[in-house]
């Protein structure tokens, strides 16, 4: 139900209106129109090929950083857990330009050694790394850490050697969450808008910054809707084909405390590990954060002071920017509640049932990943509009529209983890006399208490940075901070730019600590908050 008036109603409100001629029919022709246009096919061809790169260069950079995470401890993991999961909440705006400053003209490898890739695909690919290098790291990690590794080490007794044994035991256990983290970077990546907009240029362009361009700009809303409609076409196959590959390949699971797991690096190869994975997340994700920060000073503390000022910004704002940090809080909480009520309620569904409807239910949630958000927000403003769904003045339209996007990323990380859970455990509470609810306060809970909480920093994470919809419809006096950190960049001048790397540094700083704060919440000894 939520699902089907927040999300299935708006989109189709307004795709329903670019496809309506004037005289009430509709204009289904105009399907092969667009489709037979030759930029269009390169359009396509773009997104689907700079997707697939981006999803298989994460992968191979950050699937190391997740075995670091989930079986290494070291000082200062928790703290470098939280910087990690940083870069993807900022907008992608910040993102595309936090790259520009580093790999464009003028930036810092243009100084230092005269080297220049904006504009070019490899400046794409990498932004699109440091943007997702967090969901691999946090949903794979986060089952990684709860493997048995007795499974592995019990495989190196009976003869097998250490690459055998990963790929023989762990590698089929991680399968899934390797194949949902996958199935988020490549949604991510072929919807991607703010960074393609900057580094690519008028040279390259995907479906969702099409979309915006027939939408914003020629105003050509037939055009658009027919995009809409590919886009959600193609993600969901892609999401049906995922469902049923990855149900086949779950298998119960031995589970333990993740904390258990982890262990000081022994021997050379993992200290190498280690320090590899250290140098990566510096260059890759520390280095231009810390362009975003340096910018934000260029003028001692003054960006900072202006955002206190309304009129600083030459009225862009009808409140002082600063109170974006306050807004942006209060919808991330409200968001994060109803992701989590959701999303729970259809991970527990999922997990314990089976059969093609539930296959096709699984997919339908991950819909909103691979809609354009520039969509759902116009939707929004047109379908929500008349009792009794007329929310345009209300402030939860905000953590709605965001929560859209923070329920998947709920059912994805929690999934995994409650179809490992051996049913026999819930068997033998049921028969020693607990009722259902007490089966999975005791039995379920202790286990997918680490997925709970993870899931809960993505949808946090997510809804801090949700700019896509959010921008239609966040009240002028309202403002959330990604919206504020577009309007800032989307004005000339050199204060307007500083308060906006300002703005982007507090909301790293936000998110750092509320990440920091969810990773201290531990299980005790008996695996409960």
């Amino acid at each position: 139900m939520f699902f089907a008036v927040f999300f299935a109603y708006p989109v189709a409100a307004i795709v329903g209106r670019g496809l309506r001629a004037d005289d009430g029919g509709w204009r289904f022709g105009r399907l092969g129109e667009v489709l037979g246009r030759p930029d269009i096919l390169d359009v396509l061809w773009f997104t689907t090929w700079q997707a697939l790169a981006s999803t298989a260069l994460t992968l191979l950079i950050a699937l190391p950083g997740a075995y670091v995470f989930a079986r290494f401890d070291f000082p200062g993991k928790a703290l470098l857990r939280a910087v990690v999961t940083v870069p993807f909440v900022l907008p992608t705006v910040v993102v595309g330009t936090a790259f520009l400053a580093l790999l464009g003209r003028g930036g810092l490898l243009d100084e230092r050694w005269g080297v220049r890739l904006d504009t070019t695909v490899w400046a794409i690919l990498l932004a699109h790394v440091f943007f997702n290098y967090a969901v691999v790291v946090r949903t794979v990690g986060g089952l990684w850490s709860q493997l048995d590794p007795r499974q592995e080490e019990a495989a190196r007794v009976l003869g097998a050697s250490r690459l055998g044994a990963w790929r023989r035991v762990t590698l089929p256990a991680l399968g899934p969450a390797v194949a949902a983290a996958a199935l988020m970077v490549f949604l991510f990546t072929y919807t991607s808008f703010g960074i393609v907009q900057i580094l690519g240029g008028p040279a390259y362009r995907t479906l969702e910054a099409e979309v915006y361009r027939q939408t914003a700009q020629l105003l050509d809303l037939p055009t658009a809707a027919v995009l809409t409609l590919v886009q959600f076409a193609a993600v969901g196959a892609i999401l049906a084909v995922h469902a049923w590959t990855v149900r086949k390949r779950e298998t119960a699971l031995r589970l333990v405390d993740a904390g258990s797991t982890a262990r000081r690096p022994r021997g050379a190869g993992q200290w190498a590990l280690l320090g590899a994975v250290l140098v990566t997340i510096v260059l890759l994700l520390l280095l231009p954060l810390g362009v975003l920060v340096e910018r934000s000073f260029d003028g001692g503390l003054g960006y900072y002071r202006a955002l206190q000022d309304v009129d600083a910004a030459g009225g862009t704002f009808l409140v002082p920017p600063l109170e974006a940090v306050g807004n942006s809080l209060e919808y991330a909480v409200a968001a994060t509640g109803i992701a989590l009520l959701v999303g729970g309620l259809a991970a527990a569904a999922l997990a314990r049932r089976a059969g093609r409807l539930v296959r096709g239910f699984d997919a339908l949630l991950m819909l909103p990943l691979g809609v354009s958000a520039v969509t759902v927000g116009f939707g929004f403003l047109i379908a929500l509009d008349e009792p009794p769904l007329d929310l345009r003045s209300s402030w939860i339209l905000v953590p709605l529209a965001q929560a859209l996007v923070g329920v998947p990323f709920v059912v994805r990380t929690m999934l995994p983890v409650l179809r490992a859970v051996d049913v026999r455990l819930r068997e033998a509470a049921a028969v020693l006399g607990a009722s259902p609810w007490r089966v999975w306060r005791e039995v379920d809970l202790p286990l997918v208490g680490r997925a709970l909480a993870v899931a809960a920093g993505f949808a946090f994470a997510v809804s801090l940075g949700e700019f896509g919809a959010t921008v239609f419809i966040a009240r002028p006096d309202n403002p959330t901070l990604p919206v504020a950190v577009a309007r800032l960049l989307g004005r000339p001048g050199e204060l307007n730019y500083g308060q906006a790397m300002a703005l982007s540094t507090i909301l790293m700083v936000v998110c750092a600590v509320a990440l920091l704060l969810l990773e201290r919440i531990r299980v005790n000894r008996s695996g409960e908050f």
